[in-house]
């Protein structure tokens, strides 16, 4: 019967060739939208190492691995948002623009 550990790790590979071949399939120009969702939904991860770095008498080297897990996903999170911020920024029309575009009409 396998061990714990070969059966997490089979898992960690397979998951690993599944995300990259959905992603290597995303058009360009549904990348960053998409992107900047799933570092959104990465907050899920980070709720779950924070959980973990707060548990009582844990190994040592469980205590950094998941220590460096809320670090990296913190990071992953505030890049999501600030990608999203200057995404949504392109399509926010200048105050200059909405007052040419009135007296084209006309």
């Amino acid at each position: 019967m396998p061990s714990q550990f070969l059966i997490e790790l089979t898992v960690l590979v397979l998951a690993i060739f599944v995300g990259f071949e959905v992603i290597s399939k995303v058009p360009t120009l549904l990348h960053t939208p998409l992107m900047s969702g799933t570092n959104a939904i990465h907050g899920i991860i980070l709720v779950g190492a924070i959980i973990v770095a707060g548990l009582p008498h844990q190994v040592l080297w469980i205590r950094i691995v998941s220590l460096a897990a809320v670090a990296l996903g913190t990071m992953n999170v505030v890049g999501g948002f600030v990608v999203t911020d200057r995404m949504l920024e392109m399509f926010k029309r200048k105050p200059g623009e909405a007052e040419d575009e009135s007296s084209r009409r006309d």
